[in-house]
């Protein structure tokens, strides 16, 4: 389809964003990008920013959906089980080596809904075990990386089904711009402006080092402790190589590590979560000594069973973080249906892997003593929403007192 020169304009302020604000490419350094094939326009942009700001070499690496189907539909089963893991390791080795890391997401989000969900998870499984080097330096942010987003035909077909494909993806892609903050006359001010703020937020939470967070409303009555010395972030922070970077774009959250250990009570989700094809709606779940023992959904049972069943994390959280109801992205009124929009559109929990850099002195934690302070390990880290407007959120002082965070799905306090 043919775009105007207003949409060319944003598209190109948001390479520049995520170049300037969300990677943040120092000079010399090489960048690493993986997207969809509809996303040239979008890594083209990119590619030319990063050489401008001094990139050394961007190498783009492509995700073919017709590709993907294939293997589902004619691979032999007995094959499912591998993965490409010299390409994560060589990744992993790039990143080792000082290279930045660029995602752009914006595949089908229903791409898998079709096949069958064993195969799938096996495939799942394989891929996880295989990025699992690459993956330990993201969580532990030990380099600069960011993810952006290009809206595909496929996925503004599901965000906005009712519409034709070219009407579609112009209100996915308006949708974009706003969020990613690309809109205004000069955007990368508006990020700094932006992450003074969140800053501000994380550096308050950090000092009162809270013992638990404890979520009520519709549902739910949740007490999330938290891991021993756990760090607060959110926004424009120094990775392990001293890069100030912008991890998501958009970005609203603050978040940090709970203890995998002390989580306990019951707790429905406010928003469906999407996962490989599958819609799983009104989960509802209870946990105890921080594991999850009861798991239900009026859709996607059987594969939300699937995900729980993953390792011996699976059913343990890695990540809480703290969103108002008044988000642009929740303002929006818009389901995303991609976890980069929808987890900034409510306060959310997630499933399985921890950030290293949510721990104070990460750097200088092995995994063992990680764990001990309650870091959670697993091969998945799934987001899913439990905030909205009529979500309260009490802050648990080491000596029991308690202090409110949000009501009614607001921050009762400014930074």
């Amino acid at each position: 389809m043919a775009f105007s020169p207003r949409h060319e304009q944003l598209l190109d302020r948001l390479a520049e964003v995520a170049v300037r604000t969300g990677v943040n490419i120092a000079h010399g350094q090489q960048l690493l990008i993986t997207a969809p094939l509809d996303a040239v326009p979008l890594v083209r942009r990119i590619t030319e920013h990063a050489y401008r700001a001094g990139a050394s070499l961007v190498t783009p690496f492509y995700a073919d959906d017709e590709a993907t189907l294939a293997r589902f539909h004619y691979a032999a089963d007995d094959t499912l089980d591998t993965a490409a893991d010299w390409l994560h390791e060589g990744m992993a080795n790039a990143y080792r080596k000082g290279a930045a890391r660029m995602a752009i997401t914006g595949g089908n989000p229903v791409l898998l809904a079709n096949q069958d969900p064993e195969r799938v998870s096996r495939v799942s499984r394989a891929a996880s075990r295989a990025g699992r080097p690459a993956m330990e330096l993201i969580t532990r942010f030990a380099v600069n990386w960011n993810i952006v987003a290009f809206a595909t035909p496929a996925w503004a077909a599901q965000v906005f089904p009712d519409l034709p494909q070219d009407e579609a993806v112009s209100r996915l892609w308006d949708a974009i711009f706003q969020a990613s903050r690309v809109t205004v006359d000069d955007p990368v001010a508006e990020w700094k402006a932006h992450n003074a703020y969140l800053n501000r937020r994380t550096t308050w939470l950090n000092q009162r080092r809270f013992a638990a967070l404890h979520f009520t409303g519709p549902g739910t009555d949740l007490t999330v402790g938290l891991a021993d010395g756990h760090a607060w972030a959110g926004g424009a922070e120094p990775a392990g190589n001293g890069i100030v970077c912008n991890p998501n774009i958009p970005t609203e959250e603050v978040f940090t590590t709970p203890h995998a250990r002390k989580v306990s009570g019951t707790v429905c989700a406010t928003k469906p979560l999407f996962h490989q094809g599958t819609l799983i709606d009104n989960i509802a779940v209870r946990f105890e000594e921080g594991r999850i023992v009861e798991a239900r959904a009026s859709s996607g049972q059987a594969v939300l069973e699937r995900i729980l069943d993953t390792d011996e994390g699976a059913r343990r959280l890695g990540e809480v973080a703290l969103v108002p109801a008044s988000s642009p992205i929740s303002q929006s009124g818009i389901l995303f249906r991609n976890t980069l929009f929808d987890e900034n559109a409510a306060s959310h929990i997630a499933l399985g892997q921890s950030y290293a850099k949510c721990m104070v002195d990460a750097d200088s934690l092995t995994e063992a003593h990680l764990a001990q302070q309650g870091a959670n390990t697993s091969f998945i880290h799934i987001d899913w929403m439990i905030g909205s407007s009529k979500i309260n959120v009490d802050a648990i002082n080491h000596d029991g007192s308690r202090e409110p965070l949000m009501r009614q799905g607001e921050w009762s306090n400014q930074p």
